[in-house]
Order: C-alpha cells, then sequence, then structure tokens
C-alpha cells in the first residue's frame, strides 16, 4: 500500500524504540535496543548522551532496512523520559551526561525548593516540588560549577536528539509542552517560564530553552543524519513530546472524562480534563497533553515492579500461575501496602509495604490477590481526588498500556474497585505511535489529532466492573486506609497528608 509513512522513537529508561506506521496507524516495521543506564555510588544514575543518538539512528536504520521506502517517510516525533535533565553547549552539543530520573543526588535542593516556595510552586507548574529539572538545575550549579558554566542550555532526551538530527544550535533548542510540569520553573498554564520561580530558585532563564508545541516542525534531518539513519536528508522533525503523553496519545486517552493506566514498573493512572486545576494535596501532578486544550491529571505509585518481584517472593514458578491461584481467592483475605520504597505522592518516601492480617488459612493465592488489590485501591483514591478537584467530571473508561495490560484478572480487580470500566487498546506500540502522530500533524497530513488517535487505538477487549466486588471492595477499601495509615512514618505524615 503506498502513501506517506511515519516514524515514531520512543527513548525509554532501558531501550530505545521506532516504529514506522502507515497514516492508518498499521505498523510497517518495528526495531529496539537496550540503552546502557549507569549507577555509582551516591544515589547517581546517568545515561550518555551519545548512546541516545547513537541507538536513535540505529533503531530507525533498521525500521528503514525492513521497509526500502526512505522517501515515503512524511515525519518524524520523538518521545523520551520526561523528569531528567542534560547540558548542551552553544553548538548543541552535550556537555554533560544525562542526569536521570533515577538519579536522586539533589534530594536536599528539592526539600530546599518545597520550604521556599511549597505551594505557589504545585499552583504555577502542576506539580509539587520533586526529583526533576529545577533541583537537578540548582544541584549542577552548586556541584560541578565548570560544567555548568558551559551549559548554554538544559534539555530533555527527546529534544536533544531531535535538536541533533536537525543539526540545531543552542539558540535554536526547545523544550514541548508536555514536559512543563517536571520543569519546576514554568507557569504551566500560560506555557511559559516563570520569571518569579526562576528568580526564587536562582536559575537564569538564558539556560531554559524556548518552549513549543509538540505538534510543532522544529526542523528537518542533515544529510549526516539522514545518511545514519537510511533516510533522505530534509525529512521533517516535529518537536515531540514525553513519554507519557505519548502513551495517553497513542491509546486514544484524548477526550474528556477518559483514563488511562499505565500499568507497568510504576502504576501511572491519569484522568484526561480540559481544565489547568492543580492539586493543593500533591497526591495529583497536571500534564498538558498532546491535543490542544487537553490536560491530564497524574498519580503515580512506585511499587519498585511490584509483579515482578513477586514469583521471587511467592515461589510459584512465574507470575502466571500466582494469577491463576489468586483467580480462586475471593474476599477476606490479608490486605497489602505497596510503597515498598516510599510513597511518591502525597511524598512520603519514609512509608513501607506489607501484608497485614495474614492467617495460617492464607495462600499464595491470597497474598498474590491482596497485591493486586492494592494498586486498585490506591487507584480509587486518586479518582476520588481527581472527582473532587474536577466537579462534574464524568469517568467514561479507563485504557490500560503497559506489561499488564493483558492481566485480565488485575484489570476486572481494577474495573471493580473504581467503578469504571477497562479497555485494553488493539494496538500495543502506543508510545511510538503517539509520536508519530504528532509528527504527522506537524507536517499536516492529520486534520485532527484527537479524532485520528481515538480510531487507531481501537479496542480489543473490555471488562465490566463486577457487582459482588464492588460492594466487597467498598469496605475492604475502609480497611486499607486504615492499613496504609499504619505503614506511613508518623513523623512524616502530617507533612504529607
Amino acid at each position: 500500500m503506498s502513501g506517506p509513512l511515519l516514524l515514531g522513537v520512543d527513548i525509554g529508561t532501558q531501550s530505545v524504540k521506532a516504529g514506522l506506521f502507515r497514516l492508518d496507524g498499521a505498523r510497517i516495521a518495528q526495531a529496539s535496543a537496550p540503552l546502557p543506564l549507569f549507577r555509582r555510588a551516591g544515589d547517581e544514575v546517568y545515561q550518555e548522551p551519545e548512546d541516545f543518538c547513537r541507538l536513535v539512528t540505529s533503531v530507525i536504520g533498521s525500521c528503514m532496512a525492513k521497509s526500502s521506502r526512505p522517501g515515503d517517510v512524511a515525519a518524524i516525533g520523538i518521545a523520551g523520559q520526561m523528569a531528567g535533565i542534560l547540558g548542551i553547549g552553544p553548538r548543541g552539543e552535550a556537555v554533560t551526561p544525562y542526569d536521570s530520573w533515577l538519579d536522586s543526588r539533589c534530594h536536599a535542593e528539592v526539600a530546599e525548593i518545597d520550604d521556599r516556595l511549597g505551594d505557589r510552586l504545585v499552583k504555577l507548574t502542576g506539580c509539587p516540588p520533586m526529583v526533576a529539572h529545577a533541583p537537578k538545575i540548582l544541584w549542577w550549579r552548586r556541584n560541578h560549577p565548570a560544567a555548568y558554566a558551559s551549559v548554554a542550555k538544559f534539555v530533555v532526551p527527546s529534544t536533544f536528539v531531535s535538536g541533533w538530527l536537525c543539526g540545531l544550535s543552542a539558540a535554536d533548542a526547545y523544550v514541548d509542552s508536555t514536559h512543563l510540569h517536571f520543569s519546576g520553573l514554568a507557569d504551566t498554564a500560560q506555557k511559559v517560564w516563570s520569571a518569579e520561580l526562576a528568580g526564587e530558585i536562582g536559575v537564569d532563564v538564558k539556560i531554559l530553552p524556548r518552549i513549543t508545541s509538540p505538534t510543532r516542525q522544529i526542523g528537518s534531518l542533515t544529510a549526516d543524519a539522514a545518511a545514519k539513519c537510511g533516510l533522505r536528508a530534509g525529512t521533517p522533525v516535529a518537536a515531540g513530546l514525553g513519554d507519557t503523553a505519548a502513551g495517553a496519545l497513542g491509546a486514544g486517552v484524548v477526550e474528556e472524562g477518559q483514563l488511562l493506566d499505565t500499568a507497568g514498573t510504576a502504576s501511572v493512572l491519569g484522568v484526561s480534563v480540559t481544565q489547568f486545576r492543580t492539586d493543593a494535596s500533591r497526591a495529583l501532578v497536571l500534564m498538558s497533553g498532546a491535543v490542544p486544550g487537553q490536560w491530564i491529571s497524574l498519580a503515580y505509585l512506585a511499587g519498585g515492579d511490584l509483579l515482578g518481584w513477586l514469583p521471587g517472593v511467592l515461589g510459584g514458578g512465574s507470575l502466571d500461575v500466582l494469577v491463576q491461584e489468586a483467580a480462586s481467592a475471593t474476599g477476606g483475605g490479608p490486605l497489602f501496602v505497596p510503597h515498598l520504597a516510599g510513597r511518591i505522592l502525597p511524598a512520603a518516601p519514609h512509608a513501607r509495604g506489607g501484608w497485614i492480617g495474614l492467617q495460617v488459612s492464607h495462600t499464595r493465592g491470597d497474598l498474590t490477590r491482596a497485591v493486586l488489590e492494592s494498586v486498585a485501591f490506591e487507584y480509587a483514591g486518586f479518582l476520588e481526588r481527581a472527582l473532587h478537584l474536577f466537579p462534574g467530571l464524568v469517568p467514561r473508561e479507563i485504557r490500560v498500556i503497559g506489561g499488564g495490560s493483558g492481566n485480565m484478572l488485575w484489570n476486572l480487580i481494577k474495573a471493580s474497585a473504581l467503578g469504571v470500566a477497562y479497555v485494553r487498546p488493539r494496538r500495543q506500540d502506543f508510545t511510538c505511535w503517539g509520536a508519530a502522530l504528532v509528527a504527522a500533524a506537524a507536517v499536516g497530513a492529520v486534520d485532527d489529532l484527537a479524532a485520528t488517535a481515538l480510531h487507531t487505538a481501537g479496542q480489543a477487549d473490555r471488562v465490566e466492573p463486577d457487582r459482588s466486588l464492588q460492594s466487597i471492595y467498598a469496605e475492604r477499601l475502609r480497611d486499607y486506609r486504615e492499613a496504609v495509615g499504619m505503614l506511613v512514618s508518623p513523623v512524616r505524615r502530617s507533612h504529607c497528608e
């Protein structure tokens, strides 16, 4: 089938992926490569920007080798990790490593910014102080002044690679609007840098890149980059977007009242809304979506890859075996609190996890089911908060993506605890397709981004809430919240809740 093709790339934490698509969403080719992640003592976690560029051109080249249609690629879009930063010099070259979102050396700066700005920062950015851009920039200024002095702009992985592909200098460096909540330096509602926040934190706005929309064309492939990718020089490149925003777009979460469940290493629940309202309780983060006028209210739950951890603790050989056992364990079992490494939001780093209410009669199935239910109960609290924040919002459906999306028991449990149907989209390459969609919009290949995303996501299956489980979970949710209170540090609880 002839017609324009689109390339979408996802720069993840542990891999780089690319997909080559037709305008109707059909995938022509895909490729992936592992991305080195380096850890040192003292909470240092980093990646080499050169690896980003090398692997992006490699996976694009692999896709093109499978298609033999380089002249038909209409545009490229890149998505990537969102909360980390790297510094570039005047020519757009990397002058620092990528300071990963997993790097927590700036905890002191986070606390300082919180004490100084606190609720004002939440109100302006949509996000409480976190290990993200502003504290990382402040940390670099204090701890590596020579490296900091060489930085012309601080950028994120997707915009660094896009700029490298197009030969952009620091003067043309940019960040797209889906990253602004993590910046700690933006008036996110207005999509401009905040002189107030920058001044209070001590960041010179001259080192911040220009802000643009994900669907703006920022340049075109240089001859050198095109040769490395197996594409024609001059191929348009879109601004791109953060990986969470790309996943939501690729899954078709584009209309008010739709929800997104990213059931991955970390569990993330997002609600699509049309108003900018920040959460003073700090349970929710507000992110700009890819669709004009869209905001996504997000809740983060980091359980340390609960489902990957569980078989090693309980045995049974595989998660599938444990889930089968959990399917026959109904009601009255123990409760599980999933904050194994602390609670992200509202921040409670000293919180811990564990099973509560164990009896000798409980089985591996009971313990497994309690773990699955714990995420559902956390989500129920997040959804309650979102409905309080956005009165009149009617939840329509929850679209589930990520490695846990095919766990149908888990989908049933979550649908029943939240009282909202779970939909598993037909496609699987959500982030790459979301990046490809903004590329298509950047060159005018699609007129209605939301309608195209919704149509191409499709539906593989749908799980409705189980009424009998709903009544059971209403009572268990109350018990669960008491259990959480036991495992959140009493010293921190009054500050975090």
